[in-house]
């Protein structure tokens, strides 16, 4: 999908994505339709829900990343724009969007992934750098050749008699 047609969970999604630094959870809520976060910015705890098209306060951590911003509002055909540069890469990046802050968000996760990123995968992640692992239940398959043998449990360091 490009970057430029993301829109509600998913632009959500991807914005948490490019904020590795500080995310280390994903988890969707309300069906799946909402995004909410743990991790801890400047050693202050983050949780709960992450909206970034639709707060200032969510889409702050991604303006405070900022190193370098120009930006033009509704310069023509009613289109934000906006030149950006971010933490961490000193490449330049273009959003444009219906708002100021759509345009910030898109130019942030094309810094990060590029102009096209994959689809959302609606599962609890845990962030490690830019790659994702799922979190959740372990399988509760015991396998045959897991089977716990008295003689030889974990915690016995069969140290020598004394």
């Amino acid at each position: 999908m490009r970057v430029a047609e993301l829109a509600g969970t998913a632009l959500d999604y991807w914005v948490v994505r490019s904020l590795h630094d500080f995310v280390r959870e994903i988890h969707f809520t309300d069906s799946g339709e909402s995004v909410s976060i743990r991790g801890n910015d400047r050693s202050r705890p983050w949780g709960g829900h992450f909206t970034p098209p639709t707060s200032w306060e969510a889409a702050a951590a991604v303006l405070e990343s900022a190193q370098r911003l120009e930006v033009r509002e509704r310069i023509s055909h009613g289109v934000a724009h906006c030149v950006a540069e971010f933490e961490g890469r000193h490449r330049t990046v273009e959003g444009r969007g219906d708002s100021l802050r759509i345009a910030l968000l898109w130019a942030f996760v094309e810094r990060g992934f590029g102009d096209s990123v994959d689809d959302v995968v609606h599962q609890a992640q845990a962030l490690i750098g830019k790659r994702v692992e799922p979190v959740g239940e372990r399988n509760a398959e015991v396998s045959f050749e897991d089977v716990p043998r008295p003689d030889v449990q974990i915690g016995d360091i069969k140290s020598a008699p004394r």
